[in-house]
């Protein structure tokens, strides 16, 4: 599931991050001059000056992405090897005009953007096996079997009670802002304040809604809402489905074949390309154009792949892409996704290792659930099921423009002091939205990106470094801070820690200190 935090849900559905109006592109600031914790690129480049970069491939493996946009169109990657349009695999990878990358995402049947829950496509799978049976009629062999189904049943209602819980709330968002408007005539930080509420529910929301009109406009507030129904509401329905089945339909593929990899199409922006582009923009937009934003890496360029749909991703999709990224150059693969099962991990960690064994650094976004990732891991993660750890793999966490120790990290960031090596700016980030435009939005899909972003500047300017090298450097040149932290989703009276507490390298990410001790390292 993408791992993003629109800054609405941070008002309606969980406590805020905010304590301040973040700058434009605050990301790209230096903790010190400007005295937020962003990453220290403009100094970064300074440093840089009289030094030429190599070209970085980062593979952004995600929603999709709007190849056109103004502030992404320079840098996104071309297979020089493949001729547009043709219909001929002209490199004989597999691929058909696969120019800007690969959706594992479409087919001769269209486009997927729904999906079912990993635990909704487990749950189908064993009630269809086990229909018609209770615990008298099981046969001795399938015991165990049985007992699991159990546990995934009771694990699937839990969610899908969760999911419809969030929908509820949305849907009392949406209905309350068409009160306003009705009532108001428009939707407006003034038509709220004015607004006569109904009932307790919408006097929750008016109250709610103040703070966001300090931070986005009301036509995002709008979209965000329509967006989460849409979404959520798409989940829902696709939990209830057959899920495999559909698949099949759209994407033509051997739902149940792991080993398959030549299946897809290069429809790589998809129904929904916000997300990755996004993304994208945090990463590479085009520095210096005097439109929009700049992206944190002026040199690299960015490879389509399209496998994460609304609901959760496939451990085929993502195993295939991260093969495609690895054969096809990138140095970099951001995945800002993630997930809490997963029935066939063999093949991520297969995948995974092949990443090691051509220097390809993975960066991975933490998730956006307040948990302790040292008591439960997401999916996929570094640690393989032989008990080794894959130490080309950069896992992040989300910070905030906040100047205040107790809020600097994001509130709904995941954490872990044995798990998540650092932070990163990932809340109020300013970047690129499909149809040429912008939007702030907020999460550890965020950081990754940033992290990512920061890494492709290591390797383009030294690229004698190894992607376990990189890690290691930003690891080392991390910017802390002696204030305490609130740990996320924690009780106010068990919060209070320190960045050690949160991530093992204890500080946030910091592209100027790594430049700085690199080239002091060059000079001894």
């Amino acid at each position: 599931m993408k791992n993003l935090f629109f800054l609405l849900s941070s008002f309606f559905l969980v406590s805020s991050s905010f304590s301040q109006k973040a700058p434009l592109n605050w990301y790209l600031k230096h903790p010190q001059k400007d005295k937020v914790f962003g990453v220290g690129a403009t100094e970064a480049y300074k440093l840089l000056v009289n030094r030429k970069p190599t070209d970085v491939i980062v593979a952004v493996i995600d929603s999709g992405v709007e190849t056109d946009h103004p502030d992404l169109k320079d840098v996104i990657w071309i297979n020089s090897d493949e001729i547009p349009a043709n219909g001929i695999d002209d490199d004989n990878n597999g691929y058909i005009d696969d120019v800007n990358g690969w959706s594992f995402l479409g087919g001769q049947g269209g486009d997927i953007n729904n999906e079912a829950m990993e635990i909704a496509r487990m749950f189908q799978k064993e009630n269809r096996y086990f229909a018609g049976k209770d615990a008298s009629s099981i046969d001795e062999g399938d015991k165990d079997r049985y007992e699991k189904f159990l546990k995934i049943k009771s694990d699937f209602n839990k969610e899908q009670g969760q999911l419809m819980a969030q929908y509820k709330g949305i849907e009392y968002a949406s209905k309350y802002i068409a009160n306003v408007k009705k009532q108001q005539g428009e939707f407006s930080k003034k038509a709220n304040k004015n607004y006569t509420t109904k009932d307790a529910i919408e006097l929750k929301l008016q109250k709610n809604l103040k703070r966001p009109f300090l931070f986005i406009s009301p036509s995002v507030i709008e979209k965000q809402v329509e967006g989460g129904e849409a979404q959520i509401g798409g989940m829902i329905r696709s939990n209830t489905m057959n899920a495999d089945s559909l698949r099949q339909v759209i994407v033509g593929d051997v739902v149940n074949s792991l080993s398959e990899r030549n299946y897809g199409c290069n429809r790589y922006e998809g129904p929904d390309a916000m997300h990755g582009t996004h993304v994208s923009g945090i990463i590479a937009a085009t520095n210096g154009n005097k439109v929009g934003i700049d992206g944190i890496a002026k040199h690299a360029k960015i490879m389509v792949l399209r496998a994460v749909p609304n609901g959760d991703e496939r451990d085929k999709d993502i195993a295939n892409a991260i093969y495609y990224a690895v054969d096809n150059g990138a140095k970099i693969i951001n995945m800002s996704f993630g997930k809490y099962y997963t029935p066939s991990k063999e093949i991520l960690d297969d995948a995974i290792k092949y990443a090691k064994s051509k220097d390809v650094l993975f960066v991975h976004a933490a998730g956006n659930d307040a948990k302790d990732k040292n008591s439960e891991d997401s999916y996929p993660t570094r640690i393989l099921n032989d008990g080794t750890i894959a130490t080309n793999w950069l896992e992040v966490g989300a910070s905030s423009v906040s100047k205040k120790g107790s809020k600097l990290v994001a509130d709904f960031s995941n954490y872990g002091s044995k798990t998540v090596d650092l932070f990163a700016p990932g809340v109020d980030i300013y970047s690129t939205v499909p149809d040429g435009k912008y939007e702030d939005a907020s999460g550890t899909s965020m950081a990754s990106p940033v992290a990512a972003g920061v890494a492709a500047i290591i390797r383009g300017y030294f690229p004698e470094l190894t992607a376990e090298q990189v890690r290691d450097v930003l690891m080392e040149t991390v910017v802390s801070t002696t204030k305490n932290i609130a740990i996320p989703g924690r009780k106010k009276n068990e919060s209070v820690g320190v960045m050690k507490d949160v991530s093992i390298s204890g500080g946030f990410i910091n592209v100027e200190r790594a430049v700085s001790y690199l080239l002091s390292k060059e000079k001894k």
